[in-house]
């Protein structure tokens, strides 16, 4: 057992911060004395004198050896990991380098279709050909849920020579897939299951939480800290299982190619304030996490009771969700809300929530509103939501129970939406193309991934014909007020020439 009431990069580097020296190193603020006093009024003078670089004392984050070393065991030991890296870049960088450790040009890697953009981009760098199946859809919760092990089995069948498979879980509404199960189809097949959990770097540390990826049998895991712990934003982890010298069904990822590809995919200046914070989230749950997350999930209960008594409200729990084959758990302290039967839209609410009541959530979407509750809210943040959401129940209240709801899109995952992509996205990123209308796009091999916001999932990816029902589900979101990312869609797009 490691003492984890040390926090080694944390120490050291706030011994660095105040120990007087001659600064002839980047950056070049030297420790906030050439800063723009702007700038130091908001950080304060603590903060910029903790922004140093990879000095001899605070380690190499690409070869680490000492304090960095130290903390990523220690973090080891708390995650139940194998080994674990800490990222600088976000989530994102370990997502890309994920894939990138595990397949190569024109080899195929299975992946849900509302997956995170940051799988399309290792694609794109890795020139990996997705195999995509599509989660469970909902149409009376209006949500995507897990992904059946059913539906990889059967990806498998048709694609036997697949090198991985990437899953999302839990997702942004806290939904949790088999991860079980389609771990032990992975390993049936000798491949590796790579899990973007980003949103559950805190299951680890509560019996009442879903049970973490790695448990179930997840080859490797990438979690962003920052989200719902307390490290600072694009500070997080990548965990994999196995260790050193471990059979090779504990070591399906290849250690050295891993590493090569987080330093092709992180900044070469790390910055130490995101590491010394991923150190101490670390500290803070392995010494009192039990104890503040009991406080969190007793703080989401009492708002999820307090928010299904307002008409119009619908709170979305874990037996309607954990209904369906696809989901074995819920996260508790994801809270969404279903306003469908107000009369307005989830981006609507969100403006006057955010506005005008003092209340931002994370997630606004037309039809729902999802609240990230962690650690960090307080029972003053309760009380001032319920209030709102109240607020918003008595002003938008639906006259008729026969009032006409507003367009609900087609989901951008669904079946009948994407195709199989003729050309892998990496391709598509480098191949000559034209930007034609939208009427003459249909057909037509799509140069970019195209997104609408919320809630930012594809609905068109490089390398995918682009088809009717697709550019129909861009713009019913932009009409509904959502905004749209990729070339100029849905007017016109971007295509191979």
């Amino acid at each position: 057992m490691l003492d984890q009431s040390q926090t080694p990069i944390l120490t050291a580097l706030q011994a660095s911060s105040q120990r007087p020296h001659a600064a002839f190193y980047a950056p070049g603020h030297k420790q906030g004395q050439g800063a723009s006093p702007r700038l130091r009024d908001l950080l304060g003078a603590a903060a910029l004198a903790a922004d140093l670089p990879e000095l001899p004392e605070l380690d190499n984050l690409f070869a680490p050896e000492g304090v960095i070393l130290e903390a990523q065991e220690l973090a080891v030991e708390a995650f139940g990991a194998g080994q674990t890296y800490f990222l600088a870049n976000g989530s994102t960088c370990g997502i890309e380098a994920a894939i990138l450790a595990t397949c190569g040009p024109g080899e195929k890697i299975i992946v849900p279709r509302n997956a995170h953009r940051s799988v399309i981009a290792g694609l794109v760098l890795s020139g990996a050909m997705p195999v995509f199946v599509a989660p469970e859809y909902s149409a009376e919760l209006g949500l995507a849920l897990g992904v059946k092990a059913e539906a990889i089995a059967s990806a498998l069948v048709h694609h036997p020579d697949t090198r991985a498979i990437l899953l999302v879980s839990p997702t942004y509404h806290g939904i949790c897939s088999n991860v079980g199960a389609i771990a032990s189809l992975a390993h049936h097949h000798n491949i590796p299951l790579l899990i973007d959990e980003a949103h559950g770097p805190h299951f680890a540390f509560h019996p009442d939480l879903p049970t973490p990826a790695l448990a179930l049998g997840a080859d490797l895991v990438v979690q962003s800290t920052h989200k719902v712990l307390g490290a600072l934003s694009q500070a997080a982890m990548l965990h994999t299982r196995g260790v050193g010298n471990a059979s090779p069904q504990e070591n399906r990822i290849d250690r050295d190619r891993l590493q090569a590809a987080l330093q092709l995919t992180q900044s070469t200046s790390p910055n130490s304030l995101l590491l010394a914070s991923l150190d101490a989230a670390r500290h803070q749950m392995a010494t009192e996490g039990k104890a503040l997350l009991s406080d969190t999930l007793a703080l989401a209960q009492h708002m999820r009771t307090e928010l299904a008594t307002v008409p119009g409200l619908r709170t979305i729990d874990k037996p309607a969700v954990t209904a369906f084959s696809s989901v074995s758990d819920l996260d508790l302290t994801r809270l969404t809300v279903d306003i469908s039967g107000l009369e307005l839209t989830g981006l609507e609410a969100d403006e006057i929530l955010h506005k005008e009541l003092g209340v931002t959530v994370e997630l606004p979407e037309l039809r729902h509103l999802t609240l990230i509750i962690s650690l960090g809210n307080t029972d003053e943040d309760r009380q001032r939501c319920v209030a709102g959401f109240r607020l918003l129940a008595e002003r938008y209240a639906k006259q008729t129970a026969s009032a006409e709801a507003w367009p609900q899109p087609t989901p951008a995952f669904a079946d009948s939406l994407f195709t199989l992509p003729v050309v892998s996205p990496r391709e598509a990123f480098f191949a000559a193309t034209e930007t034609v209308g939208a009427k003459a796009a249909v057909g037509r091999i799509s140069a970019d991934t195209v997104s609408a916001y919320p809630p930012g999932i594809p609905a068109i990816v490089a390398g995918e014909v682009i088809g009717e029902g697709a550019i129909a589900h861009l713009t019913t979101i932009k009409q509904q007020g959502g905004y749209v990312t990729g070339g100029n869609a849905p007017e016109a797009f971007r295509v191979l020439a």
